[in-house]
């Protein structure tokens, strides 16, 4: 084998088997000379892999731990086999590896063949995974709006919630938050930042437009998601609202953070926190929370409901007496 890039790639896959081996038989498999094999083993150690040599008889060359982790080789069944595992971790939104989960996929699936990416939506589609409580996010769609935010690429989709929707985004990122996950973006039709449920989204498509992105107004997506923008100007407020839903149904759709929420009833539940949102952003936010609430304090989210009632009442026709 004279192609040295070929060879070298080659030698690393057998290296990383894990077994001993012989630099006689490496140098017979690859078709060279034992000193050829010890010329790319130190190729392979200037690149950063950890070869380890023992001496004597029954010595030979073996892959190792090293103090960072090397690009790897993959055959087409492990390829397979850790693309499924990737996204029973991505639609699960597993604590502390979901958002790693998903840049993993994300990058496997832009390399891997049309061939392996079948055989990975069949059996992801065949093998029924726990998800745990509330709906799961499509893999597929996860790994599309991921590729969209790395590749700052705008993105259309279409969105349901009580009616359908088709929405053209500029994606900035996706978050897991209380085992669902949320795309943030500037939505160009509504010209504002916009929080979208993944598990509600269908049909994604890349556009194939890219943007540069607006300023956030949050440290990060994440920060977003969960209600602590930097454009509100207003004080921090105490807030105690009793709803009429179980709290899992509630839950990531109010900006909280662990703990907020407390389940009173298998279908009530109660929000109180301190916020450093505004009272009008949570007002309009339980509204279209789509349940029965009761609102204790504070005094101003209360004066924003009677507002948004009575704009609501003007804008209703009266019936004909």
């Amino acid at each position: 084998m004279t192609d040295t890039p070929a060879r070298l790639l080659r030698l690393l896959s057998l290296l990383q088997t894990p077994r001993e081996w012989p630099g006689s038989e490496l140098a017979e498999r690859l078709g060279v000379t034992d000193r050829t094999v010890r010329r790319d083993i130190d190729r392979l150690r200037d690149l950063g892999y950890p070869v380890e040599a023992t001496l004597g008889a029954a010595g030979g060359y073996r892959l190792v731990a090293g103090k960072a982790m090397p690009p790897l080789l993959l055959d087409d069944e492990e390829a397979v086999a850790i693309a499924i595992g990737l996204r029973a971790a991505a639609s699960s939104a597993l604590t502390g590896i979901e958002e790693a989960s998903v840049r993993a996929l994300t990058k496997l699936d832009q390399v891997l063949p049309a061939k392996l990416r079948r055989r990975v939506q069949v059996l992801g589609t065949a093998v029924a995974l726990p998800t745990g409580d509330g709906p799961a996010a499509d893999p597929e769609i996860l790994t599309i709006l991921a590729a969209a935010v790395t590749n700052r690429e705008r993105v259309r989709f279409t969105y349901t919630t009580a009616t359908a929707s088709h929405r053209h985004l500029e994606p900035l990122g996706v978050v897991s938050s209380r085992r669902r996950w949320y795309l943030v973006g500037y939505d160009l039709d509504r010209t504002d930042w916009r929080v979208f449920r993944v598990d509600r989204i269908t049909n994604p498509h890349p556009t194939a437009a890219r943007f540069t992105p607006r300023p956030l107004p949050a440290a990060n997506p994440a920060a977003y998601v969960t209600g602590h923008r930097t454009n509100w100007g207003t004080p921090q407020f105490h807030v105690a609202v009793t709803l009429q839903a179980p709290a899992d149904k509630i839950s990531g759709r109010l900006g909280d953070t662990p703990g907020d929420l407390t389940p009173l009833t298998n279908h009530s539940c109660r929000l109180e926190a301190t916020r450093d949102d505004s009272p009008e952003w949570l007002a309009h936010r339980l509204i279209t929370l789509g349940v029965d609430f009761e609102v204790h304090e504070p005094p101003e989210l209360i004066d924003c409901l009677r507002a948004i009632s009575s704009r609501i009442a003007n804008a209703i026709p009266r019936q004909p007496s």
